[in-house]
């Protein structure tokens, strides 16, 4: 008997959606304070998972959804720079 393995599940903090944990982007806050988007996943650090997609990530920078869950203010370049970085086609 073959046992599935679970999938784990994260919610966007963006459009609020629980997707499969790699479907998301995670963005972390390092003990430093740095905010940084982990393509690795195992950034040491508070994370926070939104969608991979750009209308989701601009929500993100509207609604503030990040500095709830950091419980700080994250930088406007922040997103800039990541939009930049993720999405520039």
């Amino acid at each position: 008997m073959v046992q599935n393995k679970r999938v784990p599940l994260r919610t966007c903090v963006s459009c609020r959606e629980n997707k499969d944990k790699r479907e998301l982007l995670r963005i972390v806050k390092t003990p430093e304070g740095e905010i940084l988007v982990d393509s690795t996943g195992r950034l040491n650090g508070r994370g926070a998972y939104v969608c991979n997609n750009k209308e989701c990530f601009e929500k993100l920078a509207k609604n503030h959804a990040l500095d709830k869950a950091f419980k700080t203010e994250v930088p406007r370049e922040f997103f800039e720079n990541a939009l930049k970085e993720l999405f520039s086609e």
